[in-house]
């Protein structure tokens, strides 16, 4: 009984224990099975052995896949951010018809179904004749990015004191001087944190990519379609854990500059 009880009074730290743990142990036994000497992932462990990740040091495909996830990653990030600014500046600041209804259209991808949004993309790209290749995915990856970098971005400018932009203009600045000189490096935190959501996410990204990717496949497409071999799985599961700890690191990087960036705005509004 007093077991239960105690288990009564603490129900929500059990309960995101187990919620963590059947969330997160799938993902662990990748990472434990890419170091298994034998291709068949399955207990018990045959021996440790790191040839698998070898084996992605000499694949070209995989080379290739990465470098276009990166090129498309990037891009992503970097047009993700500079419309979050735009947007999350324009919700912040200003006042007009429509604000509400906006800010919604823009975060709803979301809530809507990922799948239903790559079919609608690869309907109109097709009717617009376009041939599907990086461009194409780049495309669809920053509409999927924008609200993540959005949701960043407002908390910075809302966050942001406006006295510190209207002292500026106050002493003769213009608007862009001021935005450059003062809103820019308040908000420097927050911008990096959106840059690096947005990377990770797009890196990451699979049904999109795979719909709009046509002959260039980036890594997560190359990854799906080497499943199909049963041979291919250790090193694939080796390429896993490579993208697992790389995404960790930068979501844990991304944290740090948003929080970084609320105490500055703390420390300054104080």
């Amino acid at each position: 009984m007093t077991v239960l009880r105690t288990l009564g009074r603490n129900w929500l730290v059990v309960y995101a224990a187990l919620f963590i743990l059947f969330l997160y142990l799938p993902v662990l036994l990748i990472s434990v099975f890419a170091f298994n000497s034998s291709a068949v992932p399955a207990f018990p462990l045959a021996g440790f052995t790191t040839k698998w990740f070898g084996e992605l040091s000499g694949s070209i495909a995989i080379h290739q896949a990465a470098l276009n996830s990166l090129k498309v990653a990037l891009i992503t990030a970097v047009l993700s951010t500079v419309l979050g600014i735009c947007v999350a500046r324009a919700t912040t600041r200003y006042t007009f018809r429509g604000k509400q209804m906006m800010k919604g259209v823009i975060m709803a991808p979301l809530i809507l179904p990922e799948i239903i949004i790559a079919v609608s993309l690869l309907i109109m790209m097709l009717r617009l004749g376009l041939d599907l290749s990086l461009m194409t995915i780049t495309a669809g990856h920053v509409l999927f990015c924008l609200p993540y970098s959005i949701s960043v971005l407002v908390a910075g400018f809302e966050g942001f004191d406006r006295s510190l932009e209207e002292a500026s203009a106050d002493l003769g600045e213009t608007a862009f001087g001021t935005f450059h000189r003062v809103t820019l490096p308040m908000m420097m935190p927050s911008i990096i944190s959106s840059l690096l959501v947005a990377f990770t996410v797009s890196f990451d990204e699979f049904i999109l990519a795979f719909f709009l990717g046509g002959a260039s496949p980036t890594l997560p497409v190359y990854m799906f379609a080497q499943l199909r071999f049963a041979a291919k799985l250790p090193a694939i599961l080796a390429l896993g854990t490579v993208i697992l700890i790389v995404s960790v690191l930068l979501l844990i990087l991304a944290e740090t500059y948003r929080r970084r960036a609320e105490r500055r705005i703390e420390f300054e509004g104080s």
